[in-house]
Formats: structure tokens, C-alpha cells, sequence
């Protein structure tokens, strides 16, 4: 076999070809094309911090328009309030459920307390009496049905929830028992928890005083 005969690669004939052709496999070229462990980390670990900077913005955003909705909301609420002081003389009061609720000592919105008031308040502003979303008095406010529990804007109303998915706090406690005292405002106290259930998240609470 001559020099010219000579196998290369794949048992190809070698027939002369140099080191420039293209059957000629160069071993730095497999190289550069390969990724190191490090490397692998490097780049999963970037996407990992990427990952979690985008969560919390997301997150932070979401807070944030959860309680510009409440303020919105409570203020909405509590024009609904005036306006039907204006028609009845009295603000929404009911002895078993306004009366009972005090923001002084209620701190978790997830208790039936907070139910109670927030069902008694709806059918007052509403127009909706018996809570089946049916309008037959004169209304107030126009709930939306993500104002509204249970959510999806169906089933007979529980509460009238905020943005946290809880109960919206409506207390007349002060009118009944201005001494003690009961509550804030003299008139009524209206506000969300924001999702808070300990005397210590009281001081995040969006509140009308």
C-alpha cells in the first residue's frame, strides 16, 4: 500500500489529504463546542437568582395593588354609608352583628364575627335583602362580583371580601358602647386587615380613621 493508499478516518483512503481537509477532525474544535461543569453551574445559578428576582417583583406588584384596591373599595363603601344616612337618618346598624365586631379586639378577619357584619352591611347597601345577587331594593353600591364571597359571582353572598380574600371589618361597636370604648370612629369603622390575623399586623390594616 502506498503513502497516497493510506486509511484515514472511517476507513476513508487517505489519498494525500492534508490537515486542511475536511475529513480531518481537528480535537480543539470537539472542545470548544462542549460545555464544563462549571460553566453549567454558572449558568444555572444565574437563572436561579434571575428566577427569584422576578418572583418577588411580581409579588411586591401584586401587594401593591391589592391595597390601592382596598383603599379604593373602602372609600366606595363608606360614600355607600353616607348616602344611606342620608336616606335613614342612621348609618347600617345591626345589634347582633355591627355591634359586636370591634377592631379593638377582633384581629383575624377569618372569624365568623367579621362574616356576620360584612353579610349585614351588603344587604343594606346592596338592595340585595337576601343575599341571592338578586337587586329588588334601592341600592347604594354596586358590588363587583370579586367583592363579593364565595367568588365567581354565584351562590348566595357571605361577606363582602377584600383583596386578600377576607372579610371586609364594618363595626358599629363605638355607637353601642362609646365609654369602654369600642372601636374608633363614633360613627362606624370600616377597613381590611390585609390579610393580617395578629394584634401585631394591626398597624398594616387600610382603615377609614
Amino acid at each position: 500500500m502506498t503513502n497516497s493508499e493510506k486509511v484515514g478516518i472511517a476507513g476513508i483512503p487517505h489519498s494525500g489529504f492534508g490537515i486542511d481537509s475536511p475529513f480531518v477532525i481537528r480535537h480543539s474544535s470537539l472542545r470548544a463546542g462542549a460545555f464544563t461543569l462549571i460553566e453549567l453551574v454558572v449558568v444555572v445559578g444565574i437563572v436561579t437568582v434571575l428566577t427569584g428576582l422576578l418572583l418577588s417583583t411580581v409579588g411586591y406588584a401584586r401587594k401593591k395593588g391589592a391595597l390601592a384596591r382596598a383603599e379604593t373599595e373602602i372609600a366606595a363603601i363608606a360614600a355607600a354609608c353616607e348616602n344611606y344616612k342620608a336616606d335613614n337618618a342612621v348609618y347600617p346598624r345591626d345589634n347582633a352583628t355591627t355591634d359586636t365586631l370591634d377592631p379593638r379586639q377582633n384581629f383575624d378577619a377569618t372569624q365568623a364575627v367579621y362574616n356576620n357584619a360584612s353579610l349585614f352591611l351588603y344587604t343594606q347597601l346592596s338592595g340585595d335583602s337576601s343575599g341571592n345577587r338578586n337587586i329588588t331594593g334601592k341600592s347604594y353600591l354596586t358590588f363587583k362580583p370579586n367583592m363579593l364571597l364565595p367568588a365567581g359571582g354565584s351562590g348566595t353572598v357571605t361577606a363582602i371580601s377584600d383583596p386578600f380574600g377576607n372579610s371586609y371589618g364594618y363595626s358599629t361597636a363605638n355607637q353601642a358602647d362609646p365609654v369602654t370604648p369600642k372601636g374608633y370612629n363614633p360613627t362606624f369603622d370600616l377597613w381590611s386587615t390585609a390579610g393580617g390575623t395578629t394584634t401585631s399586623d394591626a398597624s398594616k390594616w387600610i382603615k377609614n380613621w
